[in-house]
């Protein structure tokens, strides 16, 4: 099978830049797959899994808040929010953030943003689900 190049970016610099066979990403309206010679496009992605089938046979997994994938001529760039590779997620800092944001939408103060907050949980929530299901995976 023939591969493509795919570049992921965050704001802190390039997450991932290598020959790949597929990059399934969380697109607003639902999961998606990116393989070679796919059209020309443009979309803005969710929070969720990415899942980059690399050139090697090797799939990698990452978290991801949210941001935009564009390919071009078979090339792949991610721009991402925040992300980060499933294994290096720091479980105790995402339980952390859970439950801060839960006692955020529990409050009755009204000068907390219970939209960020939302997002937050969502946020933590994927992270701590692809941490787990990683750990089961490595088992």
């Amino acid at each position: 099978m023939t591969s493509f190049k795919a570049q992921i970016l965050t704001p802190e610099g390039s997450l991932f830049d290598e020959e790949v066979t597929g990059v399934r990403v969380p697109g607003e309206m639902g999961s998606f797959e990116i393989k070679t010679l796919h059209a020309n496009i443009i979309s803005s992605l969710e929070v969720g899994e990415i899942l980059v089938r690399k050139a090697t046979g090797e799939e990698q997994q990452f978290a991801v808040t949210g941001g935009f994938v564009e390919v071009v001529d078979n090339k792949l760039t991610l721009l991402a929010e925040a992300a980060e590779l499933v294994e290096e997620i720091d479980v105790e800092r995402a339980k952390d953030a859970k439950e801060r944001a839960k006692e955020r939408l529990e409050a009755d103060d009204s000068d907390i943003d219970k939209e960020r907050a939302r997002k937050a949980l969502k946020r933590a929530e994927n992270r701590l689900k692809l941490a787990a299901d990683f750990s089961v995976s490595t088992q």
